[in-house]
């Protein structure tokens, strides 16, 4: 299993964040039998002082280089990552994504119904590189703006609509697409650091409800435990096993 994270800002993590990338490793490790990999192109956190991605100073220090990897990008949304998961995928042999996007796009870009065209043309993308690509995809989580902006409120809702049914028609047995739950109990008080981006308990809500989704969908791994951890030693082996 090679698995690539694709996202925006709550996915990519700035400076000093441990990110739901780092809370799902760490449940990897623990729940998964097999061997797998994290790959993808890019492997830094975004430098909000240089309003870039060369950050490299993670919340946990020993989070393995190996295990940083990704496609996600601050500001970067649907719009942004259709052109881009193909080489990607073909790139890096992914096989698995895990994806959460399109807060952005409503924010800034696209509406709805142009952003779930960006989520088809993505599949459509993945797929002409790896045809049997799967993919978990995540509902946009409202943010305060939604809490607080009636009409985007509404696009975030509508979009989500537009997203159950595009996994619907997609999904093949061949290309498995899965429709992650939105995070239990999230609240942007405690699973925010500023009411969009994610806190350590956020992580952990996101990293839990990709978890479930693999688990539930697939059989991959357990049911999310947010304290799972594993040996140090088991862990760098696992890293470093070579799945081709």
């Amino acid at each position: 299993m090679r698995i690539m994270f694709v996202g925006d800002s709550m996915t990519v993590g700035r400076t000093g964040d441990f990110t739901w990338r780092y809370r799902m490793w760490q449940h990897l490790n623990a729940a998964h039998e097999g061997p797998y990999r994290i790959v993808g192109p890019r492997s830094a956190l975004h430098d909000a002082l240089q309003d870039s991605p060369t950050s490299y100073e993670y919340g946990d220090p020993g989070f393995p280089e190996a295990a940083r990897r990704h496609l996600a990008g601050w500001g970067e949304g649907w719009l942004h990552m259709a052109p881009l998961v193909g080489d990607a995928v073909r790139g890096h042999a992914a096989d698995t994504l895990l994806v959460s996007l399109g807060l952005i796009d409503l924010g800034f870009y696209t509406n709805a119904g142009q952003t779930a065209e960006n989520v088809r043309r993505f599949v459509a993308e993945a797929r002409a590189a790896a045809p049997r690509v799967r993919a978990v995809l995540m509902p946009v989580i409202p943010n305060v703006r939604a809490l607080t902006d009636a009409p985007f409120g509404a696009e975030c809702e509508r979009f989500n609509g537009l997203l159950a049914e595009a996994v619907a028609d997609l999904s093949t047995p061949e290309s498995p697409l899965l429709l992650a739950a939105a995070p239990d109990g999230w609240d942007i008080d405690h699973a925010t650091y500023d009411g969009t981006h994610p806190s350590p308990a956020g992580e952990h809500l996101l990293a839990g409800a990709f978890a479930e989704a693999m688990h539930q969908g697939w059989g991959v791994g357990a049911p999310y435990a947010r304290t799972r951890t594993r040996p140090r030693n088991r862990t760098r082996a696992r890293d470093e096993v070579s799945v081709g």
